[in-house]
Formats: structure tokens, C-alpha cells, sequence
């Protein structure tokens, strides 16, 4: 792989700068569980393999964010 590819750069690249304290905030998969589970979706995961029904519960949270529903 060519040096100057961005995939090279971020596997052999260093930070700069210094890590936050305290806890960390999550991750992608721990917002996303704690949405579905509010909208009584068991397993996501399988959900997100079958487009349409990921489109259509996507849609679900982002109409619960814009009520401004807590937890979404």
C-alpha cells in the first residue's frame, strides 16, 4: 500500500495531543442498543441486516429525537 493512502496513514499514524480524563463517553454500539431498546427492538443487530426494517426504525428514533422523547 502506497504511503500517502489515507488507510496506511491512519494504521501507522501517531496522535498528537493528550487523552481526555475521566470516563469515556460510549460507543456507537451502546447508543445504538440503548435506542433500539427503547423502541422494544430485542436484537439490532439482526434488525440492521434487513434494510428496510433498519430504514424504518431509524426513522422511528429520529422522529423520537426531534419530540425530544428522553432516551432517544
Amino acid at each position: 500500500m502506497e504511503g500517502t493512502r489515507a488507510p496506511k496513514r491512519l494504521m501507522e499514524g501517531t496522535l498528537e495531543g493528550r487523552r481526555g480524563r475521566g470516563r469515556p463517553r460510549g460507543r456507537w454500539s451502546d447508543g445504538v442498543e440503548r435506542d433500539m431498546r427503547v423502541l422494544g427492538v430485542r436484537s439490532w443487530k439482526q434488525a440492521a441486516s434487513e434494510r428496510l426494517k433498519w430504514r424504518n426504525m431509524l426513522d422511528q428514533a429520529k422522529a423520537g429525537q426531534a419530540l425530544g422523547q428522553p432516551g432517544l
